[in-house]
C-alpha cells in the first residue's frame, strides 16, 4: 500500500468518526444550519428594502453562501481543539497511521457540514424568491467552487486549533479574523461604497471573489444603481476564486501538518 493510499484510508476513518460524532451531538449541526437562514432573513428583509428589494435578496444569496462557508472554519477550529484538549489526538498519534490523516479527516468531514449549510441557504433563498437563472452546468460549477473554498478555509481553522490547543482560545481566535474578512468584502454591499484602503482590501478579498463567482454562475444580477466594481479580480472572479482557494490550501495545509508534527514531538 502506497503512502498516499494509506493516508486516504486513514483520513476516511477519521472523517467517518467525526461524522458519527456530529450525528450523536447535533447541536453544532443545528447552529450551522440556522445561522445562514438567520442572515438571509435579517439582511434580506431588514436591509433589503433600502438596497434593492427583491432583486437585492436574490443578489444577497451569493454573499451569504460565501460568508457561511467562511464561518464554517470555526467548526474545524473548535472541534479539532476539542479533540486536542480531551487527549484524543494523543491516542491517534499512538496508532500506526498517517500523520496528516487526523487533520485531513477533520477538514473532509467538515466539508459535509458545509454541504448542508449550502443546502439550507439555497432552500431559504428559494423561499424568499431567489432563483438560478443560468443553466444547471453553471450552477453545478458554482457549487463546486463554493465547496472548494469551504475546504480551503477549513485548513485555516485547523492551523488555529493546533496553535491554540484549547477550545476557548480556538473559538476566540476563530472569530477574530472571521468578521473583518467577511464584512470588509463585497458579500453584502458594493465595494464602491467603502472608503480608501478598505475598498482595495474588499476588491481583493477572496470572500468577494467567491460571492461574485456564485452570483455570476447562478445568474443573479446586481440591483439597479448597485455599484459594480472593476479591476482584474472582479473581471476574473471565477479564476481568482479558484486561485485563492488553491493558494489557501497550499499555504495552510503544510502549516497545519507541520504544527501537528511539532505537537507530536512534545
Amino acid at each position: 500500500m502506497t503512502a498516499i493510499t494509506a493516508a486516504a484510508r486513514d483520513s476516511s476513518v477519521i472523517a467517518r468518526r467525526n461524522l458519527l460524532n456530529v450525528l450523536r451531538t447535533p447541536g453544532a449541526l443545528v447552529t450551522g444550519l440556522v445561522q445562514p437562514i438567520m442572515f438571509v432573513l435579517l439582511l434580506g428583509f431588514v436591509f433589503g428594502g433600502t438596497l434593492g428589494g427583491d432583486q437585492y435578496r436574490s443578489f444577497l444569496i451569493g454573499g451569504i453562501l460565501a460568508q457561511t462557508l467562511t464561518f464554517n472554519a470555526s467548526f474545524t477550529a473548535v472541534y479539532l481543539a476539542k479533540d486536542l484538549q480531551l487527549g484524543l489526538i494523543d491516542r491517534f498519534r499512538s496508532l500506526p497511521m498517517s500523520r496528516g490523516a487526523v487533520i485531513l479527516g477533520r477538514t473532509t468531514s467538515d466539508l459535509a457540514t458545509s454541504v448542508l449549510s449550502v443546502a439550507a441557504t439555497m432552500l431559504c433563498g428559494l423561499a424568499i424568491g431567489w432563483r438560478i437563472t443560468n443553466g444547471p452546468g453553471a450552477a453545478l460549477a458554482a457549487l463546486a467552487l463554493l465547496l472548494l473554498f469551504a475546504f480551503a478555509v477549513s485548513w485555516i481553522g485547523a492551523v488555529i486549533a493546533l496553535t491554540a490547543r484549547s477550545v476557548e482560545v480556538a473559538q476566540s481566535l476563530g472569530l477574530v479574523w472571521l468578521f473583518p474578512v467577511t464584512f470588509i468584502s463585497g458579500a453584502f454591499v458594493s465595494v464602491d461604497t467603502l472608503p480608501g484602503p478598505l475598498r482595495t482590501i474588499a476588491e481583493w478579498n477572496p470572500v468577494t471573489a467567491v460571492a461574485t463567482t456564485a452570483r455570476e454562475l447562478f445568474g443573479n444580477a446586481a440591483p439597479a444603481g448597485f455599484g459594480v466594481p472593476g479591476g482584474w479580480a472582479a473581471d476574473n472572479a471565477v479564476l481568482y476564486s479558484v486561485l485563492c482557494s488553491v493558494g489557501i490550501i497550499a499555504v495552510f495545509a503544510p502549516l497545519a501538518i507541520t504544527q501537528y508534527r511539532r505537537i507530536s514531538r512534545r
